[in-house]
């Protein structure tokens, strides 16, 4: 049904994210609940394939494999994942992460040799980006690909990577050109059984599966090569404009959540004598929240209209959006757990969950501090000339 708030919306967008939340409270919570926190959960990618959301990523025609979402459909799918398992979302993520370099860029053989298993869930897919001294900064990589034959050697460190060092396959980002910054990447496929290739987990507050990975002369046949020679900037930001805003779809699928959590709860529980619905303290802080958490659904899906409509570059509209969804996503929560009181704190609470996994968007693919700096350049930035 139509409302005021979901009017920009086309009846089959308001279709794929009420679909997409049942299927996350109803099948994927359960397969979530059955895996180890920190490790991949197979039967739940799996199930993400079985019920079409993986298919959404890539298709096949004529023979041929291509991306097959658009950017507001991804977020609509991230959004409802969320709101009803958080685990189920960040599977999703990371295998489209993952898979969309190779997708994108890959050749024939190395497209036709690992998609099919992608999309299928029978594999996991791995987006290696960051290092230990080089994250947000992109030109500061530092992972030597080194000339060896008709290939690559990779020596180095990958850090804070989903999946690792677990994925059965990483779009990997490495230096071949010294001293050119972000002109000097390229991009690589790396299966996780290539002689060389090592890692371990890292544990974090929230259950995300993600590790170190270590490059000791990791050899890469040229048919693995994902672009051109020193394009591998241009194969990540593909990717990452693609993704971005659809991390604070991400954020805003957990807000709703809490918001939805905490009505229903100071519904019934009661203090003084009447509900706590009835203190102002807690009604408005939720109308101040719940607006705010709707300000950013509308940024997010602008910002992915956006890119789907060819508006180029999509980067300020995606800053804001991401900004504004993470912040606000945690502020919905940490207000959720005040209103709860020590209930929300016990382990396995849902607002505890939540609280342990609306943290890191905040930080990853670009920090909220670096969205800022990207919105403040574009404000700042001298008027464009028209030319006659």
């Amino acid at each position: 049904m139509t409302t005021a708030l979901d009017v920009h919306l086309s009846d089959d967008h308001r279709a794929l994210l009420a679909s997409t939340s049942e299927l996350a409270t109803t099948v994927f919570a359960p397969a979530s609940e059955a895996g180890r926190e920190g490790e991949i959960n197979r039967p739940l990618l799996a199930l993400l394939a079985e019920h079409g959301l993986l298919g959404r990523l890539f298709t096949q025609e004529g023979g041929t494999w291509r991306p097959d979402v658009s950017a507001l459909d991804l977020c609509l799918i991230r959004e409802g994942l969320a709101h009803g398992c958080t685990e189920a979302e960040t599977a999703f993520a990371v295998q489209g992460l993952g898979s969309f370099p190779l997708l994108q860029s890959g050749t024939r053989e190395a497209v036709d040799e690992w998609i099919p298993r992608l999309a299928a869930g029978e594999a996991a897919a791995g987006f290696a980006l960051s290092e230990p001294q080089a994250g947000t900064d992109v030109a500061a990589l530092n992972l030597q690909a080194i000339p060896d034959g008709d290939g690559f050697r990779l020596t180095g460190e990958k850090i804070w990577i989903s999946n690792a060092p677990d994925a059965d396959v990483y779009a990997v980002f490495a230096r071949t050109t010294a001293g050119a910054g972000a002109r000097g990447l390229t991009a690589f496929l790396v299966p996780r059984d290539t002689p060389g290739l090592s890692g371990e987990h890292i544990e974090l507050v929230s259950p995300h599966p993600i590790g170190r990975l270590v490059f000791d002369g990791v050899r890469v046949p040229r048919e693995y090569l994902l672009g051109e020679v020193d394009g591998g900037f241009r194969v990540a930001m593909q990717t990452l404009d693609m993704f971005r805003p659809s991390v604070g779809a991400f954020a805003i699928g957990m807000a709703q959540a809490a918001i939805e959590a905490t009505v229903a709860y100071t519904n019934e529980r009661t203090a003084f004598g009447r509900p706590l619905r009835d203190f102002q303290a807690v009604s408005h802080r939720m109308a101040d929240i719940a607006t705010r958490v709707q300000a950013a659904r509308l940024l997010v899906h602008n910002a992915a209209t956006a890119y789907d409509r060819g508006v180029r570059p999509t980067t300020q509209a995606a800053a804001m959006a991401k900004l504004m969804a993470t912040e606000v996503a945690q502020e919905a929560v940490d207000a959720a757990i005040q209103f709860h009181g020590a209930t929300a704190l016990q382990r396995g609470h849902l607002l505890e969950h939540l609280y342990r996994e609306v943290r890191a968007p905040r930080i990853y693919e670009g920090a909220s501090e670096i969205q800022r700096e990207i919105i403040a350049r574009a404000l700042f930035a001298p008027p464009r000339k028209e030319h006659a």
